[in-house]
Formats: structure tokens, sequence, C-alpha cells
């Protein structure tokens, strides 16, 4: 993979856009669960994924060759998830009612034909409780907590992404987990 991208990442510093568009088909899932994660909005997270490839796009001579582009790509991503989060204090919500729907909230976007089975159901209030309580953290443990534990990144990609040392990593993770297991005790 990393031979693949690499290949890519020249033709695109060539200007080849084509190349740019296979960058992006390779990347895009992951950079808009990202920034949905940080979140908490479809329509935010589109605009940071587009964002964040535009700014990709735009320095990519920037881009160390050295390095995972996929740690530098999703450190843009982050980035501008955090920034529009401290620019202003979202002003909707995952449980909000979609604009120009009926009792369809952002989270709950599910089709089906039949009745939910009952654990199908327990599950994604799971999912959307732990969603919910993620939203509650601060930006900065926020981050760590949705690298580490819904992207699965290793403890130095996560450093690499938010520019820190590792064991600031360490603290933000562990002081994340202790307020979601605070939350969960109180309510």
């Amino acid at each position: 993979m990393d031979i693949i991208v690499r290949k890519i990442i020249l033709e695109v510093k060539k200007g080849n856009q084509q190349a740019f568009a296979e960058l992006m088909d390779l990347y895009k899932d992951k950079v808009y669960h990202i920034a949905y994660r940080m979140l908490g909005n479809v329509h935010e997270a589109q605009d940071v994924s587009q964002e964040a490839f535009l700014r990709a796009y735009t320095n990519i001579d920037s881009y160390d060759m050295n390095r995972k582009f996929s740690t530098w790509l999703f450190r843009i991503a982050t980035n501008l998830a955090i920034d529009r989060i401290r620019k202003k204090k979202p002003d909707f919500h995952l449980e909000d009612q979609v604009a120009g729907t009926e009792d369809l909230t952002y989270y709950t976007q599910i089709s089906a034909d039949e009745e939910l089975p009952e654990d199908q159901v327990v599950q994604l209030e799971m999912q959307e409780w732990i969603q919910q309580e993620v939203m509650q953290l601060p930006p900065k443990y926020r981050s760590a907590i949705i690298l580490k534990y819904l992207q699965d990144l290793s403890l130095k990609e996560i450093s690499e992404i938010l520019n820190l040392p590792v064991a600031t990593v360490k603290t933000r993770i562990h002081r994340g987990r202790e307020a979601l297991r605070k939350r969960l005790r109180d309510s």
C-alpha cells in the first residue's frame, strides 16, 4: 500500500489531478469518519473532509515522503475539526431533527423494512450513547480517544497526527477515559 501511495503522490506532485482523485478514493472514508466522530454532524464532517483534501492538495509539496501519508492527512483533518470546535460551540446535536424531515435525527438514519432485532437496537442505542458521551469531552481528549479507540491507531501515529509527545497522548487518552468513566457512573 505504501509503495502505491508513494507512486501516486509523486504523480500528484507533478500536477496529475487524476492521481489526487485516486488518493482521495483511498482515504476519503477514514478522513470523513475522523471528522464525523470529532464533530458529530454529517454536514460539518463533509466540510472538514473536503477542506482537509483541499489543504493536502495545495500543500502536497510540504509533505515529507519519508512519513506515512495517512498520518499527515489525518493530522490535517483532526486540526481542522479541532479548529471548527474551538471557533463555535456546536448549535446542533446528533439527537437534533434533520431539517425537512419528520422524526429523523442525524444518527437514526437507518433504513429497515422490518423491525430491528432487539440486540441490534441495544447495540445502536449503545453506539449513540457512546457518541454522545465522546462529544461531551473537551476537544483535546476527544481527538485522542477517537483516534485510539474509534480509528484504532497506534500511540505513535496519534502522536504524529496531534503533533504531541507519546507521553502526552497517553495522558490525554487516560484522562479522556476517566472522564467517560465518570460520566458513566453519574448517568
